[in-house]
């Protein structure tokens, strides 16, 4: 158990909690930023969480629910305030609705979570700040020190295991709920150069080709909210074309962007990608949140070899960062 200790101050309204752990702190704060890692271990053992976005950065969202025993949901947000790479990050952390909005029936307290290094490896400081007495009285009546220390107990595990996380682990795709999957990679690269080699026309016909064999011939980027972007693809010999189109909904540059995507002269709903690009050790943990129209679209697109196909495009993509 890495908890060290945890401290009510009434006049202040705050808890502190402090817990150490045998790690470095880089290798600790990546746990908390990237979504694969923090949801193993922030909901307690019988309420495990899911985190269906994560952007840790000014200004960013992160949203997710714990399920219960039973199947009941509680979902959660946090605002994120500040983030000091590497070093700390403050959220405004609320309950959410079922449409995922902040429920402002309930309390919302500000959390400021603090990585050090320490002489065994790490320390984790998180303060979490009350809006009265009255919502810390009530927030402690529901459990919510009990909860924390449960999930901190599940911390160690996750940081013991460096396999599933390790920056030169292929394209990896996670179903979360019925109608969406969540892609995963680490890019050698910066946040910045991976940002660009999505928005530059001439770098993304350099990579952009899944298997070889293909060539991108058309890459109009959306350049602003309500433009809409456009990617077609045919065989070295002509072949065979294929393209998407759709909507730019939401840009926050160079962490996150929101599209809707189509195969074009096909009917029916568009998926939704949220991109996120996030820093972490050993380069920019890219996470592509796909939704789907249905649980049926989504096993169709992903028994085309999707995945694999993605791994060979961010495998050029690596190289391209590298050399640029």
């Amino acid at each position: 158990m890495p908890l060290t200790s945890v401290e009510k101050d009434l006049d202040a309204l705050t808890m502190t909690i402090t817990a150490e752990f045998p790690v470095p702190a880089r290798r600790l704060w990546d746990a908390y930023v990237d979504p694969r890692q923090i949801e193993r271990f922030w909901g307690p053992p019988e309420w495990p969480a899911t985190f269906t976005r994560h952007d840790v950065f000014p200004g960013g969202t992160s949203s997710y629910y714990m399920t219960g025993p039973d199947g009941t949901r509680s979902g959660g947000l946090w605002l994120f305030d500040a983030v000091d790479g590497g070093r700390s990050f403050t959220v405004r952390d609320g309950f959410a609705r079922e449409d995922g909005t902040l429920n402002t029936d309930m309390p919302t307290v500000l959390m400021t979570f603090s990585f050090e290094e320490a002489d065994a490896g790490s320390r984790l400081v998180t303060v979490t700040t009350f809006p009265s007495l009255e919502a810390m009285e009530q927030l402690v009546e529901m459990g919510m020190e009990e909860g924390a220390t449960a999930a901190m107990g599940q911390i160690d595990a996750v940081l013991a295991d460096l396999r599933s996380f390790a920056a030169e682990l292929p394209t990896a795709a996670q179903l979360i709920g019925e109608t969406q999957v969540r892609i995963s990679r680490v890019i050698r690269g910066t946040v910045e150069q991976v940002w660009r080699a999505h928005h530059e026309p001439e770098l993304m016909k350099r990579w952009l080709l899944g298997p070889d064999g293909w060539i991108m011939t058309v890459a109009d980027v959306a350049q602003n909210v309500g433009d809409r972007f456009r990617q077609e693809w045919t065989r070295e010999d002509g072949s065979d074309g294929f393209g998407f189109e759709g909507e730019l909904l939401e840009s926050d540059s160079p962490h996150r962007e929101v599209t809707t995507e189509a195969m074009i002269g096909m009917p029916g709903e568009p998926a939704r990608n949220e991109l996120t690009l996030t820093p972490v050790e050993g380069g920019t943990l890219l996470t592509l949140m796909i939704t789907y129209p249905s649980a049926e679209v989504r096993e169709t697109v992903l028994a085309t070899g999707m995945t694999d196909g993605m791994e060979i495009s961010y495998a050029r993509l690596e190289d391209l960062v590298l050399v640029s």
